[in-house]
C-alpha cells in the first residue's frame, strides 16, 4: 500500500484533473444543472471539488481521518442553514469517491477514499444546527459578550469598544476580556456564518473591528513586570486567519513575556531570519484548516535544520490539532495548546523543560 504522504501529493498534484472529472461526472448525472445554472455553476461545482480534496488530502496527509469528517460535518450544517439537504452531500461524497475510484491507482486509492468511507458513515449522526457558544458558555462575562457581539453586529464598533473600556477600567482582569469576551464572541461569528445567520462582510467586520479594540487595551497588557523571555508569535504561510495567534501573543505580553507578533501569512524565510538575529525562547505557530499542517510540519523542519538558528521550543495551535491532539507530536512540535487560555501554562512548562538541541 502506497504512503500515505505520497498519497496527499498525489491528490495534491491530480486535485484540478480530479475536480474536473468530478464535475464532469456531476453534470452527466444531472444535465439539468447546466441549463439551471449555466457555466458559473459548473465554476463554482469545480471549485467545491477542488476544497473537498483539499480537506482530503489534508486527512491523508497526516494520517486523520477525523479532519475530514470534522469538514464534513461542518458542511452539512452549512449547507442545511442554506437549505441544501445532507442528501445532496452524501451524492457529491459519493460521486468524488466514484472518481478516486477509478481514477487511482488501487494501492493509491485504497489509502484516499478511506477518510470518504468515514465521513459517509457518520454523515448521519452529525448535528444540523449547531447550538449558540454564547449560550453554551456562559461564565461572568456572558452577558457583556453577547452585548459585545450585538454591537458589532450591528456596525456599532464604538459602542463595542466603550463596553469594553468600561469594564477594564471597572477593574475586569484583560485576560478575562480576552478569553471570555473576545475568544468566545469570535467563535461565535464564525457559527453565525455557518448558520447562514450573518454575511461575510459582517463576519470581517466583526474581526477587523475585535483586533482594533484588543490594540485599544495595549496600556494595560504593557503594563506588567518583564520576565526576561522571548516569543515569536506567527501564522504560517497561506494562513490568513491572525486573531487566534495575536491572543496568545498578547496574553503572554500580560504575563511579562516580551512577544514579537508577526501576523498572519508569514513566509518561513522570515521567521528563519528573525530567529537568527533574536534570542527567542519559544515560537508559537498557529493553523486554522487542516490543509495548512503539512505547512507547518515544513516549517519546523526547516527551523529544526537551519543554520545560526539559536535552539527554541516551539509550540502550534490551532482548529487542526484540536481535532487530533497528538497531532503535534508527529509533525515535530515540542507543544500544543488547544487554546489560548492554555497557551500560558504550557508555554511555562515547556520552558522548565530542557531544550533538545538535535532534532534531527
Amino acid at each position: 500500500m502506497a504512503d500515505r504522504h505520497q498519497v496527499a501529493a498525489i491528490l495534491d498534484k491530480s486535485r484540478d484533473e480530479l475536480a474536473e472529472a468530478i464535475t464532469d461526472r456531476h453534470h452527466e448525472l444531472h444535465p439539468e444543472l447546466a441549463k439551471r445554472f449555466g457555466p458559473a455553476g459548473r465554476s463554482h461545482c469545480r471549485e467545491d471539488a477542488r476544497y473537498h480534496l483539499s480537506y482530503l488530502s489534508a486527512a491523508v496527509a497526516a494520517g486523520t481521518p477525523a479532519f475530514f469528517t470534522e469538514y464534513v460535518g461542518w458542511c452539512k450544517a452549512m449547507l442545511g442553514a442554506r437549505r441544501i439537504p445532507a442528501d445532496d452531500l452524501a451524492q457529491n461524497l459519493g460521486i468524488m469517491r466514484e472518481v478516486l475510484e477509478r481514477s487511482l491507482a488501487p494501492d493509491v486509492r485504497t489509502v484516499a477514499v478511506s477518510p470518504v468511507d468515514a465521513s459517509l458513515a457518520e454523515l448521519g449522526r452529525v448535528s444540523t444546527a449547531p447550538s449558540s457558544l454564547l449560550t453554551k458558555n456562559g461564565g461572568p462575562l456572558a452577558q457583556l459578550a453577547h452585548d459585545y457581539l450585538s454591537a458589532l453586529l450591528r456596525a456599532e464598533r464604538h459602542l463595542a469598544s466603550s463596553l469594553i473600556l468600561a469594564a477594564a477600567n471597572a477593574g475586569t482582569p484583560i485576560r478575562d476580556l480576552y478569553l471570555q469576551v473576545f475568544q468566545l464572541s469570535q467563535r461565535e461569528v464564525g457559527r453565525l456564518w455557518q448558520m447562514n445567520q450573518i454575511s461575510v462582510a459582517q463576519e470581517h467586520y466583526c474581526t477587523a473591528a475585535t483586533q482594533l479594540i484588543m490594540s485599544q487595551l495595549y496600556p494595560y497588557i504593557f503594563s506588567g513586570e518583564r520576565r526576561n523571555r522571548t516569543l515569536i508569535a506567527a501564522c504560517v504561510a497561506g494562513d490568513p486567519h491572525e486573531i487566534g495567534a495575536r491572543m496568545v501573543s498578547d496574553l503572554l505580553e500580560m504575563e511579562g513575556w516580551n512577544t514579537i507578533y508577526l501576523g498572519a501569512n508569514v513566509p518561513t524565510s522570515s521567521i528563519i531570519q528573525l530567529m537568527r538575529e533574536r534570542e527567542v525562547d519559544m515560537l508559537a505557530l498557529s493553523a486554522t484548516m487542516t490543509f495548512h499542517v503539512p505547512v507547518v510540519e515544513r516549517v519546523i523542519a526547516d527551523i529544526r535544520h537551519a543554520q545560526g538558528v539559536r535552539p527554541a521550543k516551539i509550540m502550534v495551535g490551532g482548529y487542526p490539532f484540536n481535532i487530533a491532539p497528538e497531532l503535534w507530536r508527529h509533525i515535530g512540535a515540542d507543544a500544543w495548546a488547544p487554546d489560548a487560555a492554555q497557551a500560558i501554562a504550557v508555554a511555562d512548562r515547556l520552558l522548565a523543560m530542557p531544550l533538545h538541541r538535535d532534532r534531527t
